[in-house]
C-alpha cells in the first residue's frame, strides 16, 4: 500500500470546469459539497484506503525558529497560502493508478448548481525509503 495526499485548492491549479468561488454557493450547495466530501471517505473507510482528511480555515501564519532562547519569527498572514490550499485528504492505495481513480472521482464534487466542480486536485505521494532526493 502506498499514502499519497490530494491536496484540494482554492486558487493555483488550473480553473475547475464550475469554476463559481464556494463564497458565491447557496448554503444547501455548500451542504451537498460536504455531505459528497464525508460520503466519500466514508466509502472508502470501508475499504480500508482511508486515512484522514480535513478542511482548512482561511487565517494561517509562517513560523520559523530564529536562533537558541530567542522566540519563533512570525510573519502573516499571507492571503496568497491561505487561499491556495483549501484542504487535504491521505488515502492509503495499492497503486498510483487508483490513487488517480480517486482523485478523479473527488474532483466530481458538487459545486454551484448542484453540478460537478470537476476540480483539478494535486496528488502527491509520501516520501518513503524507495524515494531518491535529488539536488
Amino acid at each position: 500500500m502506498a499514502k499519497y495526499l490530494l491536496l484540494k485548492h482554492y486558487r493555483g491549479a488550473p480553473a475547475a470546469v464550475n469554476d463559481v468561488p464556494m463564497a458565491q454557493w447557496t448554503p444547501e450547495e455548500i451542504s451537498a459539497h460536504v455531505r459528497y466530501m464525508n460520503d466519500f471517505a466514508a466509502r472508502l473507510e470501508k475499504t480500508g484506503e482511508f486515512v484522514d482528511s480535513q478542511a482548512l480555515a482561511p487565517e494561517g501564519t509562517f513560523v520559523r525558529y530564529d536562533g537558541e532562547g530567542r522566540p519563533p519569527v512570525t510573519d502573516g498572514p499571507f492571503a496568497e497560502t491561505k487561499d491556495l490550499i483549501a484542504g487535504w485528504m491521505v488515502i492509503d492505495v495499492d497503486s498510483y493508478e487508483r490513487a488517480v481513480e480517486l482523485a478523479g472521482e473527488l474532483s466530481a464534487a458538487p459545486g454551484a448548481g448542484g453540478k460537478p466542480i470537476h476540480e483539478w486536485l494535486e496528488l502527491r505521494p509520501f516520501l518513503t525509503a524507495s524515494h531518491t532526493i535529488t539536488e
